[in-house]
């Protein structure tokens, strides 16, 4: 795992997307896994953007959706698809139907978790996924207790997630959602989990720092084979002091390499300065020391010219 910090939570959007953007340019086929909430909005937007004003090309990609929300029909504008689209879809050119998200409105629901299990398959697995972290720990829906060998599946809701969605959610708010199971996130090739602000500081230590623990499921990407986690500045808060540590100790250590690196070339120039005359003076010397062996070498009678 690989921990980048960011001053604000815009430069950790920032940086996200171009992490996104850079997967799209060195494979345009890219299949990538994204998800939803407040904190990729401004990932998608600055996606956009560098659509717009630097031609990122999203026509040859796929998509895959973490999940989305049980009974809830692709055009209610709270569903995860009514979302994609207008966050992102709408404002790209990526192909309708390379962009995939969990049906919650399949009759066969665990038909529809193994459906979407083979469709990623079928696109060659997911190159890129990008990840939030929910209040209570868990990444797509995997809440609390998930398996780390869980599939896409239907998953119920808790209280605390339930909570922190009321506000996304206009009327009623879902209970159950179908989501990509931790073992479908920890097969990506590439995992991105972007987390900003200070309320999920002390959450972000104990993913980062804690034990690994089925009570939170984003621990698990710990076992990622290539994991980045991007945190801005106030989600980083309870690693600060401990980072803050460190960098000070580095600090020092390069303000006395910078000094010590000083001292050297200052003792070389102050060397060069006294050596360099007695080295002209020598080249004078050797120089007629050279004229000298001319002369003696010359046949009687002769002179140099």
């Amino acid at each position: 795992m690989i921990v980048i910090l960011q001053k604000t939570a815009q430069d950790a959007a920032n940086f996200t997307a171009q992490l996104v953007a850079n997967a799209l340019r060195d494979n345009p086929k890219s299949v990538l896994g994204l998800a939803t909430g407040r904190t990729m909005e401004p990932v998608y937007e600055r996606l956009i953007k560098l659509h717009k004003q630097e031609k990122l090309d999203f026509s040859k990609c796929t998509t895959f959706n973490l999940d989305e929300y049980v009974g809830v029909s692709p055009e209610n504008p709270i569903s995860y698809r009514a979302t994609m689209q207008r966050l992102l879809f709408d404002h790209v050119n990526v192909r309708r139907a390379a962009t995939h998200v969990p049906d919650g409105m399949a009759k066969d629901l665990a038909k529809a978790g193994e459906d979407y299990e083979k469709a990623i398959a079928k696109a060659g697995g997911i190159d890129f996924q990008l990840l939030g972290i929910g209040t209570d720990g868990h990444i797509g829906f995997n809440e609390p207790l998930s398996s780390f060998a869980s599939l896409t599946r239907e998953q119920v809701l808790t209280p605390v997630t339930f909570k922190q969605n009321a506000g996304l959610c206009e009327g009623k708010v879902p209970t159950r959602a179908m989501t990509m199971g931790v073992a479908t996130i920890l097969a990506s090739r590439r995992a991105v989990m972007l987390v900003t602000g200070k309320k999920k500081a002390k959450l972000v230590a104990e993913v980062i720092e804690g034990p690994i623990s089925a009570m939170l499921s984003a621990s698990a990407l710990h076992f990622h084979k290539d994991c980045v986690v991007v945190l801005d500045a106030e989600a980083a808060q309870e690693l600060f002091d401990r980072v803050a540590k460190f960098s000070d100790h580095f600090e020092t250590i390069r303000t006395e390499l910078a000094k010590a690196n000083e001292a050297v070339n200052g003792a070389v120039r102050s060397y060069e300065s006294r050596i360099r005359p007695s080295g002209q003076k020598l080249q004078k010397l050797l120089g007629k020391d050279k004229e000298l062996k001319k002369i003696e070498e010359l046949p009687s009678g002769e002179t140099l010219q």
